[in-house]
């Protein structure tokens, strides 16, 4: 069952970001992938205004990790690309440094704090340049939670979602959890991925994910969502996946009370 999995978020360059510290934890990383049953991992450092992200230095220490580890797992590169101006405007210029393997395929983190007002727009241009913006671990970030109408939106504009294996593990408390549940069940979810970034805490091992989601919606679903969509992305081909289900607004006690009084 576990056999071909497909890794799309990984931290396993080192001493780029705040992932992989030297090429001996980067290779251990890669062990318990293997072992996993991983056969393909994309490896993605932060590009944001904490870490300098160096297109050339990740090839190079792709290339080294690969060397060491053999050919037992392909190591591909991508980016954790944040929503500030210049990454946005470098990556509407020449994709190919940020995206998967530069094709089609863009992780995109937001912070935690906000979200940019001009987001539609942004998503919007990424894809008039075929780019397609996948939203990185939303189950983890309470704005977007907040904003799951949007999120269907967003979807339905052609932007796609991964949810973090250890969220279904509860590894990132009960909230995550119950998030990944939820963007299951609104059919919101097209990859899940480790987010690797050490051997302890945030391994590279989606065997325990896989059992839950293949436990609770079924192995198909399963195979789509570490298999087939995140090979899909390893290439520049369109992944043509489920509509999501509406969400349905929750009304507020004030809100009510605001239209009785307009009244």
């Amino acid at each position: 069952m576990n056999g071909r999995m497909v890794d799309i978020h990984s931290h396993i360059c080192y001493g780029v970001d705040d992932g992989s510290r030297s090429l001996e934890e980067s290779l251990a990383m890669l062990r318990i992938a293997i072992e996993g049953g991983t056969t393909d991992i994309v490896a993605t450092p932060h590009s944001d205004l904490k870490f300098h992200f160096n297109p050339a230095l990740v090839r190079e220490r792709i290339a080294e990790i690969q060397a060491g580890i053999g050919d037992k797992i392909r190591i591909h590169r991508g980016c954790d690309f944040h929503l500030f101006f210049d990454n946005i405007r470098n990556c509407l210029e020449d994709r190919s440094n940020f995206t998967i393997n530069g094709k089609r395929y863009l992780m995109v983190e937001f912070a935690e704090s906000s979200i940019p007002k001009t987001i539609n727009d942004v998503f919007t241009s990424l894809l008039q340049k075929n780019i397609t913006p996948v939203i990185t671990h939303p189950e983890r970030n309470a704005l977007l939670m907040g904003r799951l109408g949007d999120m269907v939106r967003w979807i339905r504009l052609g932007c796609l979602i991964q949810v973090t294996a250890a969220s279904f593990t509860g590894r990132f408390g009960k909230s995550a959890e119950s998030n990944a549940r939820r963007l299951m069940d609104q059919k919101m979810v097209h990859f899940v991925a480790s987010d690797a970034h050490d051997t302890e805490w945030r391994p590279p091992d989606l065997r325990e994910a896989r059992r839950i989601v293949t436990e609770g919606w079924g192995g198909d679903l399963a195979e789509r969502l570490f298999e087939t969509y995140p090979r899909i992305a390893l290439t520049d081909e369109y992944i043509d996946c489920e509509d999501p289900d509406d969400v349905v607004e929750k009304k507020s006690f004030f809100g009510f009370l605001k239209k009785a009084e307009s009244k």
